[in-house]
């Protein structure tokens, strides 16, 4: 069962202008989460705004003696709520709901995992790839963004032994252009016998090249959809996916309780675009 709590900012890490890191002390909430989950958040009281807003729980957070105390959140300031966010300090609290929705799920040797993240959709990937490292699955990350000051915690994810293909819209970094750029060269230079798991997060229109891409060299995957929710608990409507299976008729299904994460191939992405 989710759970509602008000939980302390114990750290806010500015990553750039725009992006940073919120570190909560939550233990409750991360020690239930799970790869690809997210939570409901709400910066501030008063009803400005209204809504709580969805975010992948980004990393689960471990004291000295691991023991799990919180999660953190990976924010991009756009609007009134990752505004808010961006500016708390420690010692504030925000109130989160979670952890929420369909997880990823996580393969097993001898399958190899490669998760694709363009921008903010790294988010539900250091999650990942901790459980992943733990299970000793061979694991590449290709992550896109604008430019070089756009790709965040490499460090910390060649630390997970995670190896890394990067992409640049300006070429300041990894291949020039969108990062189905590395992932194409490496669908092509794989053994089609490789087991390979793909994921992927970021906008809809990097997500549906990705499942396009992997789809025609015989690959599955996996998305996390960034839909906009208003609740989160499946009461609201307000993130329905087009769904069909099998060739079957079209399915209108919430993206909060079928979701986030769905088999890339059976969203109807023409009808998201």
């Amino acid at each position: 069962m989710p759970l509602d709590v008000a939980a302390a900012v114990v750290s806010n890490t500015h990553l750039s202008n725009d992006y940073n890191v919120l570190a909560l002390a939550a233990p409750t909430v991360g020690s239930d989460a799970r790869p690809g989950q997210f939570v409901m958040v709400k910066a501030a009281e008063g009803n400005d705004p209204l809504l709580r807003r969805p975010f992948s729980v980004f990393e689960v957070l471990r004291d000295d003696a691991h023991r799990i105390t919180g999660f953190s959140l990976l924010n991009k300031r756009v609007g009134v709520t990752t505004r808010m966010l961006f500016a708390l300090q420690p010692g504030d609290r925000i109130q989160c709901l979670g952890p929420l929705g369909r997880p990823f799920s996580v393969t097993e040797p001898p399958e190899r995992a490669w998760m694709v993240a363009g921008g903010v959709g790294l988010a539900p990937f250091a999650t990942l790839s901790t459980v992943l490292r733990e299970r000793q699955i061979e694991t590449t990350l290709f992550y896109g963004g604008r430019t070089a000051d756009d790709l965040f915690h490499l460090d910390e994810f060649r630390e997970r032994g995670v190896h890394l293909e990067l992409a640049t819209d300006d070429g300041s970094r990894g291949d020039h252009g969108n990062v189905t750029i590395p992932l194409a060269r490496a669908l092509g230079n794989v053994d089609p016998g490789v087991p390979i798991r793909l994921y992927a997060c970021g906008p809809t229109a990097m997500m549906r090249a990705v499942s396009a891409l992997a789809a025609t060299y015989g690959r599955a995957t996996e998305v996390s959809l960034e839909q906009v929710m208003g609740c989160g608990l499946g009461g609201c409507y307000s993130c329905v996916v087009p769904i069909r299976r099998d060739g079957g008729p079209t399915r209108l299904v919430r993206s909060c309780l079928d979701g986030p994460v769905f088999d890339g191939g059976t969203v109807v992405w023409e009808a998201l675009v």
